[in-house]
């Protein structure tokens, strides 16, 4: 019992998980500190606010809504997410588009008793195993 316990924690999966879980807590400070060092500063200057609004509130029949504190939330939040598509996610798509393009897909046809779609070279639906002739010959033969 414990052998196959050590081999599901020692699967590939389950380690690559586990590091991108701590690398990714550990991005994420990165991040946060990017924004509320640099990014929320600005914006408290272009508003005059100094970057911090948690001491805006509004009184409303005598119940203090204290607003400020969602808004800094609200804008750190907006600035990671752009921090992150900008920084991020938009070089990775980029790089992953430029450097391993998408192998172009094998033609396709239907199969001709349920009409699951099938490679054109198929001998047999797999799907419902029925026999079909191949529109091309397969490669290599």
């Amino acid at each position: 019992m414990l052998k196959g316990f050590r081999d599901f924690m020692m699967r590939g999966n389950v380690v690559d998980m586990a590091v991108g879980v701590v690398i990714g807590a550990a991005f994420t400070a990165v991040v946060t500190g990017f924004v509320s060092a640099f990014l929320t500063p600005l914006v408290g200057v272009v508003v005059g606010a100094a970057g911090d609004f948690s001491s805006y509130k509004a009184t409303v029949a005598g119940v203090t809504f204290p607003y400020g504190q969602f808004l800094n939330v609200l804008i750190a939040f907006v600035m990671t997410a752009a921090v992150l598509y900008f920084f991020v996610v938009l070089p990775i798509t980029k790089a992953t588009a430029r450097y391993l393009p998408k192998k172009p897909k094998a033609p396709k046809r239907p199969c001709p008793e349920c009409l699951t779609e099938i490679p054109q070279a198929a001998r047999r639906c797999s799907a419902c195993t029925a026999q079909v002739e191949p529109l091309s010959a397969p490669v290599g033969v």
